[in-house]
């Protein structure tokens, strides 16, 4: 079912029909002083173009905002966030946002890289396609110790309604994880809670899913402990975790399975990515130029 955006002062207001759209304005307009802008057209700085496939999301204005604050107007791009080649060690680690109190000459350089970037790609977004299936699925994956000053892992993850991206995170997770098959649990814990808010957001609205949420995971220790009732002396640590997940697998709310790496879209959030690699499952993300096709995935 399409849904109508329009932008009413702050608020979107989305709807089914145009006869509910208008009398949802109405019954906002009769408590509250308030304009109806239309159909939406940019909200918090997002710019929102409908095309033949959908809504196409867009912040070129924002990008190009930090490029000229940081005086890289005319910067060469480059063609990935990331360098490969090293790692932000002890005085600068992977995530910039993390030292911001104390940045040093390496956080400028890695600054720069991702600023190099953004300005290649200023012109794409991400697509929203519609007439899309009420099927939840995600992705998630961790760089187990991958802070070579902590030894903390980074977990990531995504989620797909349908063939459309609508949550995502990158995170370094808060505990030292002993083994890979246990920061990558850490993963599925945090993808699942992140399921079951989305699920019960849908039930609110009136739109429950009617089939389990798929979560892809490429470690098969991690997908094994999902259904493997037996607890070992080397998982008691994650006893929660791993409790948490077994219960919604046996509720039939979540099904987790096993991918390989090189269709692991949540490697973009956890680590750096040779470019060929790191196009591909970008555009697996819908993150594309306005007209360009989506490319067709194993979701759903």
């Amino acid at each position: 079912m399409a849904y109508l955006i329009l932008y009413v002062d702050d608020i979107i207001v989305t709807a089914s029909t145009d006869a509910l759209r208008n009398t949802i304005i109405d019954v906002l307009k009769s408590e509250f002083p308030m304009k109806d802008f239309g159909i939406i057209n940019s909200f918090l700085g997002i710019s929102a173009k409908y095309n033949d496939k959908g809504l196409f999301l867009n912040q070129s204005r924002y990008a190009e905002d930090i490029i000229t604050r940081a005086g890289m107007s005319e910067c060469k791009p480059c063609a990935t966030p990331v360098d490969l080649k090293s790692k932000l060690a002890e005085e600068a680690v992977q995530q910039l946002c993390l030292f911001m109190h104390d940045p040093r000459e390496s956080h400028l350089q890695a600054l720069k890289r991702v600023i190099r970037y953004l300005k290649g790609t200023t012109h794409m977004g991400l697509q929203l396609l519609k007439k899309q299936n009420l099927r939840l699925t995600a992705y998630t994956d961790a760089d187990w110790a991958g802070c070579p000053s902590t030894r903390r892992s980074t977990s990531g993850f995504c989620l797909y309604l349908g063939d459309n991206l609508i949550s995502w995170s990158a995170k370094r997770q808060p505990t030292v994880s002993r083994s890979s098959a246990e920061a990558e649990y850490k993963g599925i814990a945090n993808a699942v809670s992140e399921s079951c808010w989305l699920r019960n957001l849908l039930l609110v609205m009136g739109r429950p899913l009617k089939h389990s949420t798929v979560v892809f995971c490429d470690n098969v220790s991690a997908v094994y402990l999902s259904t493997n009732p037996v607890q070992h002396q080397r998982t008691k640590h994650i006893e929660i975790d791993i409790h948490f997940v077994r219960e919604k697998v046996l509720l039939g709310e979540v099904r987790v399975h096993h991918i390989p790496s090189s269709l692991q879209y949540a490697d973009i959030f956890t680590k750096g990515l040779p470019s060929s690699l790191f196009n591909n499952f970008r555009s697996s993300l819908g993150v594309t130029e306005p007209t360009m096709q989506l490319r067709e995935g194993i979701r759903g």
